[in-house]
């Protein structure tokens, strides 16, 4: 797989980005986050289920909305080695949050690093996928902004094709929760993967992870000098 790229290698670029989804017993749901994938050791992802951009285009092998929507139609790409980690930062966002605002969306691609758009053109794709695109979002007394003329209203977006920046949300191409790649079921009946500690032995590294409090202080007496991995900017 050779869609998710390689650049700053020290989660500060974000075009690695993939999307990791695992079950989480407690609520009972299935979450999804978009991480670095550099910074993301490959053992971590035990009882993991992985997306990488290769993952997104649906069952009749056409290009997904946040592709075809966010970057094609838009001219959200030039050199390209940002748009992955764009399409998978969007990818996941929409998973979670089908009807993102533009706050949201903005907030989830502050960490995509592009040196050729100046992130208009990708952020205008991008809020197709938010109701609040170019409208007043509900706020005029009157009605929403969509239904009175262009001037009036109290945003000022404008694309450029001339139309409102609100104009394309309802003619967007739709996703369709069947056509999305579905989290494998074993990891949903295997209790263990979260339940169990976990050791895997390489020939330079040993990776330990517990699963309790008691078992984490046990396992930092028996290796003190070992490297607790949190966020791990460190690698």
């Amino acid at each position: 797989m050779t869609g998710t790229k390689s650049s700053c290698n020290q989660g500060g670029c974000g075009v690695c980005t993939v999307m990791i989804s695992y079950f989480e017993r407690q609520s009972g749901t299935i979450q999804h986050v978009c991480v670095y994938s550099c910074l993301v050791p490959l053992c971590s992802l035990h009882g993991m289920a992985v997306t990488t951009i290769e993952g997104v285009t649906n069952i009749q092998k056409r290009l997904h909305p946040i592709q075809s929507e966010s970057i094609l139609r838009n001219h959200g790409t030039q050199c390209g080695f940002c748009t992955p980690g764009v399409v998978m930062t969007m990818y996941t966002l929409l998973r979670n949050k089908p009807n993102p605002t533009k706050e949201e969306i903005n907030s989830a691609l502050e960490g995509i690093i592009c040196r050729c758009t100046g992130y208009r053109s990708v952020l205008e794709g991008c809020y197709e996928f938010s109701k609040e695109n170019g409208c007043c979002g509900g706020a005029k007394t009157n009605g929403c902004c969509r239904g009175i003329p262009s001037e009036n209203c109290v945003t000022e977006n404008v694309v450029p094709n001339g139309k409102s920046a609100g104009d394309n949300y309802e003619s967007r191409t739709s996703m369709v929760e069947t056509q999305e790649p579905i989290f494998p079921p074993a990891l949903l009946t295997n209790k263990e993967f979260h339940s169990k500690t976990v050791v895997f032995r390489g020939d330079n590294h040993t990776w330990i992870r517990p699963t309790t409090m008691k078992q984490m202080l046990a396992s930092m007496a028996q290796f003190p000098t070992a490297t607790i991995v949190g966020g791990n900017t460190n690698i």
